[in-house]
């Protein structure tokens, strides 16, 4: 069972601020071999839903808020450990997250910029293309939305 919490910037302790980073450079620079600037400044504003299995840090996504990433609340940065997925965690992560949205900003509206060959499992989820096929990094994404 994942133990999911949600916190905000402050709330992280340093060691939970290390073990996300460190999963999200893990997925997104070294598996997915993207040279990007995953520290956007933009962690401060989020709250950060954190997936751990036995400690670590396991799953994890960060929400934000209308107006501090979209004009809708967000959710972004979804990522699961690589040696965890078969375990369906991407869907407990965001579960939490779109319930975070729900409980912390009473917002129903959520948009996210996906990843084009994660379609599926947003759909899976709720969430509808909107617009044209786009590059983000050198990766192909689209943005989705979903009405809660």
């Amino acid at each position: 069972m994942l133990k999911i919490t949600t916190k905000t910037f402050q709330e992280l302790t340093t060691k939970e601020l290390y073990e996300l980073l460190q999963l999200r450079s893990e997925v997104f620079v070294v598996e997915q071999d993207c040279v990007y600037q995953d520290l956007d400044g933009k962690d401060e504003k989020a709250l950060h839903v954190i997936g751990k299995k036995d400690n670590n840090i396991v799953a994890y996504t960060r929400v934000f808020k209308p107006g501090d990433y979209f004009k809708e609340a967000s959710i972004g940065r979804v990522v699961v450990s690589k040696d965890k997925r078969q375990h369906k965690y991407g869907y407990d992560i965001m579960e939490a997250s779109m319930k975070a949205v729900k409980d912390n900003f009473n917002e129903t509206t959520i948009k996210l910029s996906a990843q084009t060959y994660l379609k599926k499992f947003y759909n899976n989820l709720g969430f509808k293309e909107i617009g044209e096929e786009y590059l983000e990094d050198g990766i192909p994404h689209v943005a989705m939305i979903r009405k809660l």
